[in-house]
């Protein structure tokens, strides 16, 4: 609940103002069966039309008074959870972007989805509805019971014996349905993720024939999703017969002892028919408590799984805790000179040795490729560069500071990322590029293009550079896809440039084009790949298996040092390494 007052305090006037239109409209509702039982023993009953003219006027005036603060209530409700659901949404968003990959690695990608739509319209509803209806609810059942022993109190008990029964029935009740609400919504993640993989994997699908297959997968998470929602619902709905069997029990019970007060005189008519008013007033409130059930109880588990997310910090700093070299760190531009020394690590919460011992030193200018098979930790050695992960031993140095020291943010906008998946926005060509520098100029852009070996198809495009791609760039064939993110990580005209296996797709020509540019561009680049004419030209190679560096040296001296590349190099090219 700390989390919805923190959100709710900026919009607390219009929270008040909403409460208190709302409080307005409870007191003209419950000062009608009151106003109706004068009308009834002091105008109909005493034959006098004078008083029922008077107090009919008061109920007319008192009704449009209630219509009134009625839309102003609901006015300031709707602007008070909207405005709670925007905030709630923008600082979820950005905790979730502050993630580094071990705590993504804890939430999948639909389920952060659906906290940050479903979960968050639960409570944004919520809000609405408790400023708007349940706080009128518990209200008008005591409203109603209090002014029931006002008008009479011995038929006013009666009606106050059924609220205490209720009330310890629906506490168990919500409690119940609390946790039964958090399981739908872990379902409604698992349906998102099977969505999300088949909108992204439809193509592999189709060519496989496998959409009765998916079909079926979907169809079992969905009926999952059902049959747990029927049971939460199966538990909340039973409330509402029990309700209406104590309320209407309670009313029997007002009726027959109604009958014998007025016959002793005990009671007058319009009393009696104040009471059951406010005994059905009570029924017609409690009616909506099932609803209330169920909207506070899944708003309840909505809110235990958006905690989950706000729980979760990042455990890389944002700026560096050392103020020792923080002017150092943020006067001197990063150069782009590399230097691991004795490197291990492991993914969080796997024992797993991913890298072991690696040591090496790149100078600025430098090009570094990197070969090994399929995982040897090839990715996850230059992901410890701008820190997606930490590394668990040694140290990783920038310029001879160790990367732990550096501002995170002035660290990554030194570094150009290429990953291995290619990943276009939907926009134009031109934004995609940008989108690596929001400032770039369109001759920057331009400049990036040509550089990545893509200008030229770029402008044979309809609209050239304003062209729009399609979802993940589906209009661009698999080296086009490349080349525009490579094109991305140059706009940022980077100190250190990495191409995660990013020329797989390019021919040969292209390849050579694009490495004399980046050689151009004196940045320092690490290049994995597996081709030996990207190798070639290098300045250093690491050769890594199974984690562990067992060969470093430029292409000669490989040669001479390296079976493993020796092997690489006879299988590529065919030929004899005494003929290189």
């Amino acid at each position: 609940m700390s989390l919805i007052s923190a959100y709710l305090k900026k919009y607390r006037v219009a929270a008040v103002a909403a409460l208190v239109m709302m409080l307005i409209e409870l007191a003209v509702e419950l000062s009608q069966p009151l106003l109706i039982s004068k009308i009834i023993d002091e105008g109909i009953k005493g034959r006098n039309p004078s008083v029922v003219w008077m107090w009919g006027s008061v109920l007319i005036g008192s009704a449009l008074i209630a219509f009134i603060a009625g839309i102003l209530s609901s006015f300031f409700a709707s602007h008070t959870s909207q405005g709670f659901a925007f905030d709630l949404r923008d600082k979820l968003y950005e905790r979730v972007q502050s993630f580094t990959y071990e705590i993504f690695n804890r939430f999948a990608a639909s389920s952060l989805i659906t906290r940050l739509t479903s979960d968050v319209s639960q409570l944004q509803d919520t809000i609405f509805m408790s400023l708007r209806f349940m706080t009128r609810v518990p209200l008008v059942v005591m409203g109603s019971v209090i002014m029931a022993l006002v008008v009479h109190v011995k038929l006013g008990l009666i009606l106050t014996l059924t609220v205490p029964i209720l009330a310890v029935f629906l506490y168990w009740v919500m409690k119940r349905a609390s946790l039964l609400f958090r399981n739908v919504q872990a379902r409604l993640d698992g349906v998102n993720g099977v969505i999300q993989e088949n909108l992204t994997g439809i193509r592999l699908i189709r060519v496989f024939v496998r959409m009765s297959h998916e079909i079926g997968r979907f169809a079992s998470f969905s009926g999952n999703l059902m049959r747990t929602t029927i049971s939460a619902l199966r538990l909340t709905e039973t409330t509402m017969p029990f309700i209406l069997l104590i309320v209407n029990a309670g009313i029997l019970a007002v009726l027959w002892f109604g009958r014998l007060e007025i016959s002793t005189g005990n009671a007058t008519l319009g009393e009696t028919i104040a009471v059951i008013n406010y005994s059905l007033r009570t029924m017609g409130a409690l009616s909506a408590l099932s609803w209330i059930v169920v909207t506070f109880s899944r708003a309840r588990a909505s809110l235990q799984r958006i905690e989950d997310v706000f729980a979760e910090g990042s455990p890389i700093p944002d700026v560096s805790s050392s103020s020792q070299k923080s002017s150092l760190i943020h006067s001197k531009p990063i150069q782009g000179q590399v230097e691991f020394e004795k490197v291990g690590f492991s993914y969080p919460g796997s024992e797993i040795s991913v890298l072991e011992n690696i040591t090496f030193t790149a100078s600025p200018g430098e090009r570094i490729a990197i070969m090994g098979s399929t995982g040897s930790g090839k990715s996850s050695l230059v992901g410890l560069i701008p820190r997606l992960y930490e590394g668990n031993t040694g140290a990783i140095r920038i310029d001879e500071i160790d990367t732990r020291e550096m501002d995170i943010s002035r660290l990554r906008h030194a570094i150009g990322y290429v990953p291995q998946e290619v990943l276009l926005f939907t926009g134009t060509v031109r934004e995609n590029i940008a989108w690596g520098d929001e400032n770039a100029t369109l001759e920057q852009i331009q400049k990036a293009a040509v550089a990545a070996q893509i200008h030229e198809t770029i402008q044979e495009l309809p609209n050239g550079y304003e062209t729009k791609l399609g979802q993940k760039g589906v209009n661009l064939s698999g080296g086009q896809k490349q080349r525009l993110t490579i094109a991305r990580a140059l706009v940022r005209n980077p100190s250190i440039l990495i191409l995660d296996d990013s020329t797989s797709a390019l021919d040969a020509v292209t390849e050579g084009a694009l490495l004399k540019a980046l050689k151009e561009m004196s940045c320092t680049t690490f290049l994995i790949t597996q081709k030996i004419s990207s190798t070639a030209s290098a300045d250093l190679i690491l050769l890594l298996d199974e984690g562990r560096l067992i060969g470093s040296g430029n292409h000669k001296e490989l040669m001479v040092s390296s079976e493993l590349y020796r092997t690489i190099y006879k299988s590529q090219l065919g030929e004899e390494v005494q003929h290189v």
